[in-house]
């Protein structure tokens, strides 16, 4: 095992696979063995001489020839590996310029940017493997060579493995820090990776030891070492690293000067290379270190570019993925369009998961069907209805179907497998707040405060807490609190500025949500809540420009659909109002939500039938209201006055008193009855009246004489009463439209 030439990222990746564990260094054994018995040293074939040559040559002058050794094994690319390299070769360790400078090699170049070398010039023991790559054992004659990956893999002979106790005082010393760093006792990590480094000089080394103190929060220590020994400007690894503890220390420009403002590695014309470690292609990597960058500095339209391609460059950087989904960079239609154009080929037999996984957390306004398809396929193929992910994908489908309590319940299930899941404790908290669950809400925030202080997670519950107990400065204070400790928690910047809407404060309520639409300009709730704040204000313009706005990003949603119909009935535009309401009803049909949920979209809809003379339409519409709701006085009052308007006189009379008998205080119900049984007073009766008949049974049983035929009046108080009881020949005849449809 070399102290110095490290393998390539190909054979690394290999040297580290389980499944090739079996085949180590005594084959190199075997075949040297089989040389010696067969021909002296100096008589070695021509490629066996060259590679002992090559070995000699590295462990006494620390020179790699790059381009020699590329000639070797060409698909390897060892020259522009990050980590195949030696300080004291500058075109070694140069970085790799942009590809149109390297002509032929851009295969070669973007293969190496795999990170594939996970633990450089050595495994640790922990693993119980090497690197097939050694170093020539010591002894005189020097008779043992190095063998490269594809010798070993090549060879069927099964050996077992490697003595440690055979290998140099260096690489033990490297599998010590290894091991030390995969249990993490980063002091001993450093302690002996130092002393390596200064032992052998190898840029190697450093990087390890820079590894150590990253893990370690030493992020100040590791940028002075990485850019003490020039390895941030001639390795891309060591770039990467120094970029992504600038990132830690919130040293953004610094961060964006060492990754550069575009990725140098794009291909003009936007070839891809397949890669064949397996592993994340470092060039992803860093567009996606690069998008969190631009996140940082609120720069969301290139961090949102760079977060895409790093995905197109390597759909496996599921952390580009997360990072577009959760911190709401895409809309859903950008969502859904961007996933599709993504290329799942090369993960191979992973393709349809990994895809599924994907449609899984996508935004669930749309493609309801695709989204239950992956689901399914996960559960049925994978076995995964246990999952966390899963769940939650289950959980967010819920919620958005405003079905609190179904979502509660999968949500507690989730929590009882893993009760600290940050995936599923925001929604979780969210249905609490939404059900009024003011104990489980103590409970969860209790528990949260006690075991993640600093969570953001933790304060977001604190706050729905104090929140739903009505007390909102102590609710905004712990939302605040949330939001400083995460900046993209967007429930929390929501939460922040509900606390300002619900007690009246427009003005401050307007700033909170503009800052939470200008860091989340994948959502439509933030426009959403502003055009609510200024339809409150009666800034009728500047609400229909934000409800506009949120329409844009999402015009899927029946809240936002029926706050857009409310403003037009405002502005008297009742066919709007109409059209919107409307679309409203198909949202939810769409979503499969629960109606009690929408209620208020139902009576707007009614109302705006009523206001365009459409009674029959609203009376249907008012009459589903009460079915699903409940009886209410100021529905029955509304019906009331479609019935009157309709001149069903009994109907009006009799909804108006059951308004009443809900409230009697309700006055505009006293004004129609009044109204009513006064057009009941005037209104003729003609001889076939069901009314008119029985007082003729009446007088004629009791004696009395007979009265005109023609139009009879009856008594105000009486006919009240006895319509109240009654019916009439047209209450009968307009009870058979009642069935019919919306539209």
């Amino acid at each position: 095992m070399s102290r110095g030439n490290t393998p390539s990222q190909h054979n690394s990746t290999l040297a580290i696979s389980p499944l090739v564990g079996n085949r180590n260094l005594q084959v190199q054994q075997q075949h040297s063995q089989q040389h010696s018995h067969h021909q002296a040293p100096q008589q070695l074939p021509q490629h066996a001489q060259q590679q002992r040559n090559d070995a000699l040559h590295t462990q006494g002058n620390r020179q790699w020839s790059g381009s020699h050794r590329a000639a070797q094994t060409p698909h390897h690319a060892v020259t522009y590996s990050p980590l195949v390299q030696k300080i004291q070769n500058n075109a070694s360790l140069a970085t790799p310029a942009p590809v149109q400078n390297h002509g032929g090699s851009t295969a070669g170049l973007l293969a190496s940017m795999t990170k594939s070398g996970l633990f450089g010039p050595a495994m640790p023991s922990t693993l119980r493997k090497v690197s097939a790559v050694t170093e020539p054992t010591r002894s005189p004659s020097n008779a043992r060579q190095t063998m490269t990956m594809d010798e070993l893999l090549d060879s069927n002979q099964i050996v077992n493995s490697i003595d440690i106790a055979q290998l140099p005082a260096a690489e033990k010393l490297r599998l010590w820090r290894h091991d030390s760093l995969m249990q993490h006792q980063y002091r001993t990590a450093e302690y002996i990776g130092d002393k390596v480094y200064a032992m052998t000089g190898d840029p190697n080394d450093a990087f390890w030891l820079a590894q150590v103190y990253f893990n370690s929060g030493s992020y100040i220590r590791a940028v002075e070492l990485l850019t003490r020994n020039n390895l941030d400007t001639s390795s891309v690894m060591c770039r990467y690293l120094t970029a992504l503890c600038l990132v830690q220390l919130k040293k953004y420009e610094d961060a964006l000067d060492i990754l550069g403002e575009t990725n140098p590695f794009q291909d003009p014309q936007g070839n891809r290379v397949r890669n064949q470690d397996g592993g994340i292609k470092l060039e992803s990597s860093m567009c996606y270190l690069r998008g969190k960058v631009f996140a940082a500095l609120n720069n969301f339209e290139r961090a949102k570019e760079c977060l895409k391609e790093a995905l197109q460059v390597d759909v496996k950087n599921f952390e580009a993925f997360d990072e577009l989904i959760s911190k709401n960079l895409l809309t859903p239609n950008e969502e859904w369009t961007f996933v599709a154009s993504l290329d799942f080929s090369e993960l191979d037999d992973n393709e349809d998961f990994i895809k599924s996984l994907y449609i899984s957390k996508l935004s669930k306004h749309l493609n309801m069907d695709q989204v239950r398809k992956a689901q399914n396929f996960l559960i049925t193929e994978y076995k995964l209805n246990n999952n966390t992910d899963i769940i939650h994908s289950h959980v967010d489908l819920l919620f958005t179907q405003c079905k609190f309590s179904e979502c509660l319940k999968l949500c507690e299930e989730a929590l009882e497998q893993n009760e600290y899941s940050f995936t599923i404790l925001p929604t979780y908290i969210s249905c609490l707040y939404e059900l009024g669950g003011k104990n489980k809400l103590f409970l969860v925030s209790h528990k949260l405060a006690e075991n993640f202080p600093k969570h953001p997670i933790t304060w977001f519950g604190v706050g729905a807490y104090y929140m739903c107990t009505n007390k909102i400065s102590e609710a905004r204070k712990y939302f605040s609190k949330s939001s400083i400790l995460d900046p993209t928690f967007s429930q929390a910047w929501i939460g922040f500025a509900h606390t300002y809407a619900v007690e009246g404060e427009h003005e401050q309520a307007v700033s909170a949500y503009s800052t939470a639409s200008r860091f989340f300009p994948g959502t439509h709730l933030p426009n959403l809540f502003l055009g609510m704040q200024y339809l409150l204000m009666g800034t009728l313009p500047l609400a229909e420009e934000y409800f506009i706005l949120s329409y844009d990003v999402c015009p899927y949603d029946p809240l936002l659909l029926n706050e857009m119909g409310v403003l037009y009935f405002k502005k008297n535009d009742f066919v709007k109002a109409k059209k919107y309401l409307k679309k409203a009803w198909e949202a939810i049909k769409a979503l499969d939500s629960e109606s009690k949920s929408w209620v208020s979209i139902h009576t707007n809809l009614a109302h705006s039938y009523r206001k365009l003379g459409e009674n029959e339409r609203a009376v249907k519409c008012f009459k589903l209201v009460l079915e699903t709701a409940g009886k209410d006085t100021d529905t029955l009052c509304a019906l009331g006055y479609v019935y009157l308007r309709m001149n069903r006189i009994g109907k009006a009379i009799e909804s108006l008193h059951s308004s009443l008998a809900l409230c009697p205080s309700n006055q505009t119900a006293q004004e129609l009855l009044k109204q009513a049984l006064e057009v009941n007073l005037s209104t003729a009766l003609d001889e076939n009246h069901p009314l008119v008949v029985s007082s003729q049974i009446r007088e004629q049983s009791s004696g009395l004489d007979s009265r005109k035929r023609g139009a009879h009046k009856l008594d105000a108080h009486e006919m009240a009463k006895r319509l109240k009881h009654g019916r009439d020949s047209s209450d009968e005849e307009a009870d058979d439209g009642d069935s019919m449809e919306l539209e």
